[in-house]
């Protein structure tokens, strides 16, 4: 079963692996990564910034998803799985065809990418007859 991904308060995590210098520098010494992954997912064909004001509603979006949360406060329940709080600095994956309810405890901004069909290992069904 896919699982939702929450990579809890990402702005202000200490723990991200070296990841090394950068592979073609401009400057020296050359630039030092470091990260920590979330999910294993391929370039997206929407991103954008998103708001929605307090309320309910189904999840309609069939494609995986990677969102930042950056304000406000909700919860979202997966078809069969217990209520997930997600807060301010959450970053958050959903695998394509995730079902469930979004309630937004009070006005909701994020930073979002959503993959193409295809576009996400997850991703191994046809989007177009989910919509």
């Amino acid at each position: 079963m896919n699982q939702i991904a929450i990579l809890k308060n990402s702005v202000g995590r200490t723990d991200l692996a070296d990841s090394g210098a950068v592979a073609r520098p401009f400057t020296q010494p050359a630039c030092n990564t470091r990260a920590t992954e979330l999910a294993d997912v391929a370039v997206g064909h929407r991103t954008g910034l998103w708001e929605s004001t307090p309320g309910s509603y189904l999840r309609q979006v069939a494609e995986a998803e990677l969102m930042h949360f950056i304000a406000g406060d909700c919860t979202f329940t997966p078809e069969g799985g217990e209520p997930v709080r997600i807060e301010p600095g959450d970053t958050v994956f959903f695998p394509a065809n995730t079902r469930g309810r979004w309630d937004m405890h009070v006005t909701v901004r994020k930073v979002y990418a959503v993959f193409a069909p295809g576009g996400c290992p997850d991703d191994s069904t046809d989007q177009a007859a989910v919509r």
